[in-house]
């Protein structure tokens, strides 16, 4: 079965994103949130995870974690496994409480305003889903990291990390004035329209720049096996295809506006199409509009006529 290809790597950034099975209720009560956390704290002093957000749901949960090795899978495996087991044995229950693949976003974390915008996202949710009336501070909502941010530093958690959030907001100094600054940012936040920032947060395998782009396909270039799928494993194979027709075109001694001029049938461009057969898994469609070289149909007669015959051989 193929599954999405998880990018693991020291210092990197991740919204992870989990349901439980079926959609069903994850967090019954507060003593299974507390449960949660407290999962979490170990699973932290294991891995050495730092928690830039989170917040709580009864049906899914939401995590903003930074990885100083690269132990994503590993830390998920602990979390969400552990978890399971003191919740079935609290409650007496048995089986899955998660969905079986959790969603690992790959973020930016070395400036841009990523982070700020996907821990907004996190530290936003209750809001979104009307879990608070519009007079109500968004600190009432206990089960997030929000209101940790507001308090003092010796009343937060050793692993919750606040210090990269603040600097995103413009906040240098921990102090009352900076806590007061950043809850006032975050009610005016909760006052915009943010869907159109949010939407790369919510569909996206990634969020960052497209240099951070870049950087991510070469990584999955490398890493992926054929069980891999998704956006990012069919992103890595396109930019793949794509280096290979530049390097072809300038071998050929062509460039964009001569690869539109010549026949769809040109030696050149089976040659080429044939190379990105063999190299990539790029599909005949894709290759065709690529080189333009007519339907999907006409590539496949052409690579097939140019093939030499088995019987033909030299004398």
């Amino acid at each position: 079965m193929s599954r999405n290809i998880r990018i693991e790597y020291p210092g990197a950034f991740y919204h992870v994103m989990n349901h439980g099975d079926g959609r069903q209720v994850i967090f019954e009560n507060d003593e299974d949130r507390l449960g949660f956390l407290e999962t979490l704290a170990e699973v932290c002093q294991k891995t050495r995870w730092q928690i830039h957000a989170y917040c709580l749901m009864d049906k899914y949960f939401h995590l903003v974690i930074e990885t100083p090795k690269a132990n994503l899978v590993m830390g998920m495996k602990s979390l969400l496994g552990i978890h399971t087991n003191r919740h079935n044995r609290r409650h007496k229950t048995f089986g899955h409480l998660f969905s079986g693949r959790y969603q690992a976003q790959v973020v930016e974390g070395s400036g841009g305003g990523y982070l700020k915008t996907v821990c907004d996202y996190v530290h936003l949710n209750p809001a979104r889903a009307g879990l608070l009336a519009p007079r109500k501070p968004l600190s009432d909502f206990c089960w997030s990291s929000y209101p940790r941010y507001l308090a003092a530093p010796g009343k937060r958690p050793d692993w919750l990390r606040t210090d990269r959030l603040l600097g995103e907001c413009s906040i240098s100094k921990d102090s009352v004035a900076g806590r007061r600054a950043f809850g006032e940012r975050m009610e005016q936040r909760r006052r915009e329209n943010l869907a159109k920032e949010f939407k790369a947060v919510e569909q996206g395998w990634y969020l960052g720049s497209e240099p951070f782009r870049q950087k991510l396909l070469a990584k999955v270039s490398t890493a992926a096996g054929p069980s891999h799928s998704g956006e990012a494993v069919r992103e890595a194979a396109e930019a793949q295809a794509e280096r290979l027709v530049v390097a072809g075109l300038k071998r050929l001694g062509w460039d964009e506006a001569g690869l539109k001029k010549r026949r769809k049938g040109d030696r050149g461009k089976v040659a080429l199409a044939k190379e990105l057969r063999a190299s990539t898994k790029m599909t005949l469609d894709w290759i065709a509009k690529r080189l333009r070289m007519g339907s999907p149909g006409y590539l496949a007669w052409l690579l097939k006529k140019r093939k030499p015959s088995p019987r033909t051989k030299a004398k």
